[in-house]
């Protein structure tokens, strides 16, 4: 009974033993391979890092003939950088003197409203409308170098053909004795009434139709000038009157709502003009007076050319007589010499020789010099010769 015990525990303990063996035998097993595979793995990765060191020295090699490359292109950007930023700077200026003078044009439009307002509401009357037309009027005609009661005359008292009396504002001289009527009382009532009103949509329709009105207003005027018959009250006038309207944006408006206004007026024998077109009219005029001022002078200088030729013939005659009156006085001189000589003196030598009288008596020689004939044709032909007619053509 006691040895049983003991056979069991050798046989667990040989049992354990070939257990632990077996264990220690696959542990070892195991620990190979995976040994072997730690190996391999490091192999690998040692491969990997070479490769990739290798990748890194091409790569450094890349980026350095880039940047070697690139550098020009980087100092060229760098340059485009600093000019951008001048520019910029520039920019910045130039808006800032842009907006100081988007505020003067502005505060220059607002002072021009408020001028405009208050000439619009000095305008409102009639009688300063007709003053303010005829005060421009009058620096038109005196810009174009026109002079008062000379080129033209202000508020004439005429009556027309029909014995109705007018007054018009200008009576215009004209060259050859000639005259031009012009008027200067152009309606602006419905113009200023337009103009009051602002640019928005809202009030467009109005505006429009104080446009309308206005050129209605200028067409009844063309008419009414047309039926006061100016022309018929002036001597050697063109039968046409000049309505004068002192602005271009006046007579553009009307126009521009009644596009047949100026050839209505020219069917009544009207002429609408503006500052310009009538400056224009009037420094024609002006040179009109200058090239007759000319032409005039040229007729007085005609006239003195003949005149002067007329009396340089007369003179030559004067002359030509006094150059015979003179030869025959020396001729008359030697004859009297030559009886001097032949009669007297010789008697009077004898008297000498005798001792009668004491001194020698002078010699007498005749004159040797003749008179110089004319040579000149003005001098020896008459006014009506071919050196008068050469003379007058010149």
């Amino acid at each position: 009974m006691d040895a049983t015990p003991a056979l069991l525990l050798l046989t667990g303990l040989a049992v354990g033993l070939l257990a632990g063996a077996a264990v220690g035998l696959v542990l070892a097993r195991a620990l190979h391979r995976a040994d072997a595979a730690g190996a391999a793995a490091a192999a690998a990765e040692r491969d990997l890092l070479r490769e990739r060191v290798a990748e890194l020295g091409a790569g450094a090699e890349e980026r350095r003939a880039l940047s070697a490359a690139v550098a020009p292109v980087a100092d060229t950007l760098d340059r485009v950088e600093a000019q951008v930023r001048a520019l910029e700077r520039d920019r910045v200026e130039q808006y800032a003197r842009l907006a100081e003078q988007l505020a003067a044009v502005a505060a220059g439009a607002d002072a021009l409203r408020t001028e405009t307002a208050s000439l619009a509401g000095a305008l409102r009357s009639s009688s300063s409308r007709g003053s303010w037309g005829e005060v421009q009027l009058r620096r038109v005609v005196e810009h174009a170098g026109m002079l008062e009661r000379v080129d033209f005359s202000e508020q004439v008292s005429l009556t027309t053909r029909s014995g109705r009396a007018v007054r018009p504002d200008m009576v215009v001289n004209l060259p050859g004795g000639k005259h031009v009527v012009v008027d200067a009382k152009a309606p602006l009532a419905a113009f200023l009434r337009a103009s009051e009103l602002d640019g928005g949509p809202a009030h467009e329709a109005a505006r429009r139709a104080e446009l309308a009105a206005h050129a209605r207003a200028l067409r009844s005027h063309v008419d009414a000038l047309a039926a006061k018959e100016y022309a018929s009250a002036v001597e050697d006038s063109p039968d046409v009157v000049v309505c004068f309207v002192p602005g271009e944006a006046f007579l553009a408006a009307a126009c521009a709502a009644d596009p047949a206004l100026l050839e209505h007026a020219m069917g009544r024998r009207v002429v609408l003009a503006t500052p310009t077109t009538l400056l224009a009219l009037l420094r024609t005029v002006a040179l009109t007076w200058q090239q007759e001022a000319v032409a005039g002078s040229a007729r007085e200088l005609f006239a003195l050319g003949r005149e002067l030729h007329e009396r340089l013939g007369t003179l030559g005659g004067h002359t030509a007589a006094l150059g015979r009156t003179l030869h025959r006085a020396v001729e008359d001189y030697n004859r009297f010499v030559g009886t001097l000589e032949r009669r007297v003196l010789v008697t009077a030598r004898r008297l000498r020789d005798l001792d009668v009288a004491d001194g020698a008596l002078p010699d007498v020689a005749p004159l040797e010099d003749a008179v110089r004939p004319l040579t000149a044709p003005e001098l020896l032909g008459d006014p009506g010769d071919d050196a008068g007619r050469d003379l007058r053509r010149g």
